[in-house]
């Protein structure tokens, strides 16, 4: 009964002879609370005996672990060095993976139902690299799995588990699942990632300001991490590196190698590139040659016609692109029918190629945001907003649209920000001036 639940665990944790065959009477659903009271109120005995006899294939501490606690870390590694020494048979062994993230903490609360649907559902490196004998073989290992935040220098904890981990490659596979790699020392980055199996990588994200020497280390790693889904790269600037000085030539080595690992990324969904500098070069080996020139958008139209079926946001803001390069990417623009969301803020498009714009985005009926900027004949030759022309020409614009949209589109027609108050004039059915303006 329920309100003896806890007399039953106090007393299993005062019970100075306590066996892995006691616990095999105990029922299943009795260790989850056991195994949090046991870890809390610091029951080592009892954690290394619930370890070996832990009778789902998954231990998902890492909800119940604080951060910096190493000592509750090491008293946990102890456990598991524990089990392996027991070398107990793996179709007799239950546990396969101890989970050092925050999550499944639906399992400590009672649903011990989310724990066998979610945590036991191989991840997609498995998935793929599973058909390999060797991928077979490393799947007996305890898996130990992680997400890890490398920032300007390795923690305690970190160092503490990675340090085991190094030493037991033959017995325990580690795997990060989320990285993120941020003003790390370079000479470091490789100690650590050599103690992961690349494959295991999902998620990454890098900003570091020793690029250069940092990429030269990097790439054969990334090159190894086949099953990467998503992929960050923040500040980085591979035309200068003013931290390292390295000759031109491998300078250049080191940015083209990396670059060129990006087309064999065959799992990549999300790639974002968030303050990168690119010289031309660069970007003709990471994107196979597309190269958006300042003449004309070809490449550009290019692009929107491979990825026609499948694009859903489209950000060209700032561009300063006139009506030539606009007529060139319509047709194909004509063609992305899951487009959600369409932003062409601060372009140079005058009334008639703002009308051949909004004509080609008539018809992809899944738009629910559409951001168009002010035409050029709404601005005087010192770049003034004229405010007539801006209230007269924007609902004309409008009404091409307004037939063809639901009324839960939202369609924004705006200026350039005022560097005054740092605000745009807007109309999205009526005008909204700035202040300046007003």
């Amino acid at each position: 009964p329920d309100p003896l639940v806890p007399l039953a665990m106090q007393s299993l944790l005062r019970n100075k002879v306590l066996t892995i065959s006691d616990l095999a009477y105990l029922p299943i659903t009795f260790f989850p609370s056991l195994f949090k009271e046991a870890y809390t109120g610091r029951h080592m005995e009892i954690l290394k005996l619930m370890v070996a006899a832990w009778p789902f294939p998954c231990l998902p501490v890492g909800s119940l672990m604080k951060t910096s606690d190493v000592e509750a870390l090491q008293a946990l590694l102890d456990c598991i060095d524990m089990l392996q020494s027991q070398k107990v048979r793996p179709r007799r062994r239950k546990l396969q993976e101890v989970d050092l993230r925050n999550v499944h903490q639906d399992f400590w609360d009672g649903r011990i139902g989310t724990l066998e649907r979610d945590c036991l559902t191989e991840t997609g490196s498995e998935q793929q690299v599973g058909k390999s004998l060797r991928s077979h073989a490393r799947r007996r290992l305890l898996k130990v799995v992680i997400d890890l935040s490398l920032s300007v220098h390795l923690k305690e904890h970190q160092r503490c588990l990675l340090q085991w981990a190094q030493h037991r490659k033959g017995s325990v596979r580690l795997c990060c699942l989320k990285m993120n790699i941020c003003l790390f020392p370079v000479d470091i980055i490789k100690e650590v990632l050599d103690i992961f199996q690349p494959d295991c990588v999902e998620e990454l994200e890098v900003s570091t300001n020793q690029v250069l020497h940092f990429l030269g280390h990097f790439a054969p790693c990334f090159d190894r991490m086949r099953n990467l889904r998503k992929f960050r790269l923040t500040h980085i600037y591979l035309t200068k590196d003013k931290a390292v000085h390295h000759s031109a030539h491998m300078k250049e080595k080191w940015a083209v190698e990396f670059l060129s690992h990006f087309s064999k990324l065959n799992c990549l969904q999300h790639l974002c590139l968030d303050g990168v500098n690119f010289t031309c070069k660069h970007m003709i080996g990471m994107f196979s040659g597309v190269v958006f020139a300042k003449s004309r958008c070809t490449h550009l139209r290019v692009l929107l016609e491979n990825v026609a079926g499948t694009l859903q946001t489209l950000e060209l803001v700032r561009c300063s692109m006139e009506d030539s390069q606009l007529s060139d990417i319509l047709p194909a623009l004509s063609q992305c029918s899951q487009l959600t969301r369409a932003n062409f803020y601060d372009n140079n498009f005058s009334t008639a190629g703002l009308k051949n714009l909004l004509e080609s985005m008539g018809n992809l009926n899944k738009l629910t945001v559409e951001l168009y900027p002010a035409p050029l004949e709404c601005y005087d030759l010192e770049g003034n907003v004229l405010v007539e022309k801006f209230t007269q020409i924007c609902p004309e614009l409008m009404d091409i649209l307004i037939g063809k949209r639901n009324s839960k589109t939202i369609i924004i027609f705006a200026t350039y920000i005022c560097l005054e108050c740092c605000k745009r004039c807007i109309y999205d059915m009526e005008t909204q001036l700035c202040s300046c303006w007003q």
